[in-house]
Protein backbone atom coordinates (compact mmCIF):
# COMPACT_ATOMS: atom_id res chain seq x y z
CA UNK A 1 0.00 0.00 0.00
CA UNK A 2 2.87 2.30 0.37
CA UNK A 3 4.10 2.62 -2.70
CA UNK A 4 0.53 4.74 -3.24
CA UNK A 5 1.52 6.98 -0.98
CA UNK A 6 3.17 10.61 -2.92
CA UNK A 7 6.23 12.11 -1.19
CA UNK A 8 3.75 14.73 0.63
CA UNK A 9 1.45 11.74 2.36
CA UNK A 10 4.91 9.95 2.92
CA UNK A 11 6.43 12.95 4.63
CA UNK A 12 3.44 13.09 6.97
CA UNK A 13 3.95 9.32 8.17
CA UNK A 14 7.83 9.96 8.77
CA UNK A 15 6.59 12.90 10.72
CA UNK A 16 4.25 11.10 12.87
CA UNK A 17 6.97 8.93 13.83
CA UNK A 18 9.58 11.75 14.88
CA UNK A 19 6.58 13.21 17.02
CA UNK A 20 5.78 9.79 18.74
CA UNK A 21 10.02 10.15 19.52
CA UNK A 22 9.30 13.82 20.76
CA UNK A 23 6.96 12.97 22.82
CA UNK A 24 8.62 9.72 24.60
CA UNK A 25 5.75 7.54 23.19
CA UNK A 26 5.86 4.08 22.56
CA UNK A 27 3.99 3.75 19.59
CA UNK A 28 3.06 6.04 16.46
CA UNK A 29 -0.29 7.40 17.42
CA UNK A 30 -3.36 8.54 14.88
CA UNK A 31 -2.18 12.26 16.93
CA UNK A 32 0.94 11.87 15.76
CA UNK A 33 -0.19 11.74 11.96
CA UNK A 34 -2.31 14.95 12.76
CA UNK A 35 0.73 16.83 14.36
CA UNK A 36 2.70 15.39 11.23
CA UNK A 37 -0.41 17.18 9.23
CA UNK A 38 -0.04 20.48 10.69
CA UNK A 39 3.85 20.93 10.27
CA UNK A 40 3.36 20.12 6.10
CA UNK A 41 3.48 23.56 3.63
CA UNK A 42 2.73 23.69 0.13
CA UNK A 43 0.19 20.61 0.19
CA UNK A 44 -2.92 19.78 -0.85
CA UNK A 45 -3.85 18.67 3.71
CA UNK A 46 -2.29 22.25 4.10
CA UNK A 47 -4.14 24.24 1.83
CA UNK A 48 -7.01 22.79 3.23
CA UNK A 49 -5.97 23.66 7.06
CA UNK A 50 -4.98 26.92 6.10
CA UNK A 51 -8.24 27.32 4.12
CA UNK A 52 -10.11 26.44 7.55
CA UNK A 53 -8.16 28.68 9.38
CA UNK A 54 -6.47 26.22 11.20
CA UNK A 55 -3.17 26.63 10.20
CA UNK A 56 -2.33 30.24 12.74
CA UNK A 57 -3.88 27.56 15.62
CA UNK A 58 -1.49 24.85 15.54
CA UNK A 59 -0.43 26.14 18.80
CA UNK A 60 -4.31 25.53 20.13
CA UNK A 61 -4.37 22.04 18.44
CA UNK A 62 -1.30 21.12 19.92
CA UNK A 63 -2.73 21.90 23.45
CA UNK A 64 -5.66 20.09 23.04
CA UNK A 65 -3.70 16.85 22.37
CA UNK A 66 -1.40 16.87 24.91
CA UNK A 67 -4.58 17.80 27.04
CA UNK A 68 -5.92 14.25 26.07
CA UNK A 69 -2.63 12.76 26.85
CA UNK A 70 -2.81 14.11 30.36
CA UNK A 71 -5.92 12.16 30.85
CA UNK A 72 -4.60 9.18 29.28
CA UNK A 73 -6.13 9.54 25.92
CA UNK A 74 -9.27 9.57 26.60
CA UNK A 75 -11.55 12.32 24.21
CA UNK A 76 -13.75 14.65 25.88
CA UNK A 77 -16.77 12.73 24.93
CA UNK A 78 -15.20 9.51 26.78
CA UNK A 79 -15.02 12.14 30.26
CA UNK A 80 -18.46 12.87 29.42
CA UNK A 81 -19.94 9.34 29.12
CA UNK A 82 -18.04 8.91 32.34
CA UNK A 83 -18.98 12.05 34.03
CA UNK A 84 -22.86 10.73 33.18
CA UNK A 85 -22.03 7.40 35.51
CA UNK A 86 -20.69 9.78 38.38
CA UNK A 87 -17.04 9.35 37.14
CA UNK A 88 -14.97 12.92 37.46
CA UNK A 89 -12.00 12.11 35.47
CA UNK A 90 -10.57 15.87 36.10
CA UNK A 91 -10.19 14.88 40.00
CA UNK A 92 -8.91 11.06 39.21
CA UNK A 93 -6.35 13.30 37.00
CA UNK A 94 -5.74 15.46 39.74
CA UNK A 95 -5.28 12.83 42.59
CA UNK A 96 -3.10 10.66 40.21
CA UNK A 97 -0.83 13.53 39.73
CA UNK A 98 -0.78 14.41 43.27
CA UNK A 99 0.33 11.20 44.35
CA UNK A 100 2.83 10.13 41.43
CA UNK A 101 3.09 13.76 39.43
CA UNK A 102 2.35 16.04 36.86
CA UNK A 103 1.16 13.95 33.47
CA UNK A 104 1.26 10.04 35.28
CA UNK A 105 -1.32 8.87 33.10
CA UNK A 106 -0.04 10.34 30.31
CA UNK A 107 -1.08 7.91 27.39
CA UNK A 108 2.42 6.27 26.58
CA UNK A 109 1.93 5.63 23.02
CA UNK A 110 -0.62 2.37 23.62
CA UNK A 111 0.06 -1.28 23.25
CA UNK A 112 1.21 -2.22 19.83
CA UNK A 113 2.89 -5.68 19.71
CA UNK A 114 6.33 -5.98 17.84
CA UNK A 115 8.71 -3.79 16.84
CA UNK A 116 7.43 -2.15 13.19
CA UNK A 117 6.61 -5.10 11.63
CA UNK A 118 4.98 -5.46 7.56
CA UNK A 119 5.06 -2.41 5.63
CA UNK A 120 5.94 -0.21 8.31
CA UNK A 121 8.75 -1.50 8.98
CA UNK A 122 10.36 -0.33 6.03
CA UNK A 123 8.93 3.04 6.25
CA UNK A 124 10.58 3.88 9.53
CA UNK A 125 12.83 1.15 10.19
CA UNK A 126 11.66 0.14 13.24
CA UNK A 127 11.97 3.19 15.58
CA UNK A 128 8.46 3.60 16.78
CA UNK A 129 5.62 0.48 15.74
CA UNK A 130 2.54 2.05 14.88
CA UNK A 131 -0.59 1.62 16.75
CA UNK A 132 -3.76 0.09 16.03
CA UNK A 133 -5.48 3.32 15.34
CA UNK A 134 -2.77 4.32 13.34
CA UNK A 135 -2.90 1.70 11.36
CA UNK A 136 -6.57 1.59 11.05
CA UNK A 137 -5.97 5.62 9.55
CA UNK A 138 -3.64 4.64 7.00
CA UNK A 139 -6.45 1.48 5.83
CA UNK A 140 -8.97 4.19 5.75
CA UNK A 141 -6.87 6.40 4.09
CA UNK A 142 -6.33 4.18 1.07
CA UNK A 143 -10.46 4.04 1.36
CA UNK A 144 -10.98 7.54 0.94
CA UNK A 145 -8.77 8.14 -1.85
CA UNK A 146 -10.58 5.09 -3.81
CA UNK A 147 -14.15 7.04 -3.30
CA UNK A 148 -12.31 9.57 -4.91
CA UNK A 149 -11.46 7.88 -7.22
CA UNK A 150 -7.47 8.94 -6.99
CA UNK A 151 -4.91 6.64 -7.86
CA UNK A 152 -2.80 7.54 -5.11
CA UNK A 153 -2.97 8.11 -1.31
CA UNK A 154 -2.24 11.99 -0.11
CA UNK A 155 -1.77 13.96 2.29
CA UNK A 156 -5.16 14.83 1.98
CA UNK A 157 -6.62 11.35 2.40
CA UNK A 158 -4.71 11.19 5.71
CA UNK A 159 -6.52 14.28 6.71
CA UNK A 160 -9.67 13.31 5.70
CA UNK A 161 -9.77 10.08 7.30
CA UNK A 162 -8.62 11.46 10.69
CA UNK A 163 -11.73 13.64 10.63
CA UNK A 164 -14.25 10.65 9.65
CA UNK A 165 -12.74 8.32 12.67
CA UNK A 166 -14.18 8.72 16.08
CA UNK A 167 -11.36 9.87 18.86
CA UNK A 168 -9.25 12.59 19.91
CA UNK A 169 -7.81 14.02 16.58
CA UNK A 170 -11.39 14.27 14.91
CA UNK A 171 -12.65 16.31 18.17
CA UNK A 172 -9.79 18.02 18.61
CA UNK A 173 -10.26 19.34 14.85
CA UNK A 174 -14.13 19.74 15.20
CA UNK A 175 -13.53 21.77 18.02
CA UNK A 176 -11.56 23.93 15.76
CA UNK A 177 -13.94 24.47 12.86
CA UNK A 178 -12.35 21.55 10.98
CA UNK A 179 -14.96 18.57 10.36
CA UNK A 180 -14.89 15.65 7.32
CA UNK A 181 -17.38 17.96 5.69
CA UNK A 182 -16.04 20.52 5.49
CA UNK A 183 -12.47 19.21 4.35
CA UNK A 184 -14.34 17.68 1.31
CA UNK A 185 -15.86 20.82 0.60
CA UNK A 186 -12.66 22.78 0.80
CA UNK A 187 -10.13 19.73 -1.51
CA UNK A 188 -12.98 18.81 -3.67
CA UNK A 189 -15.57 22.16 -4.70
CA UNK A 190 -18.70 23.15 -3.44
CA UNK A 191 -19.16 26.43 -3.56
CA UNK A 192 -15.49 27.05 -2.05
CA UNK A 193 -12.35 27.16 -2.66
CA UNK A 194 -10.70 23.87 -4.55
CA UNK A 195 -7.22 22.43 -3.73
CA UNK A 196 -5.30 21.99 -6.91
Amino acid sequence: MFERFTRDARAVVLGAVEHAERLHAETVEEQHVLLALLDREASRASFALMSLGLAERKESVEQALAEARRRGGLSRADADALSGLGIDVSEIVSRVEEAHGEGALRSRGGTGTGRGRGWLSGLVGGHRPFAQGAKDLLTESLRMALAQRDRYIGDEHLLLALAARPGVPAEVLADHGVTYESLRRVLYGGGEAKAG
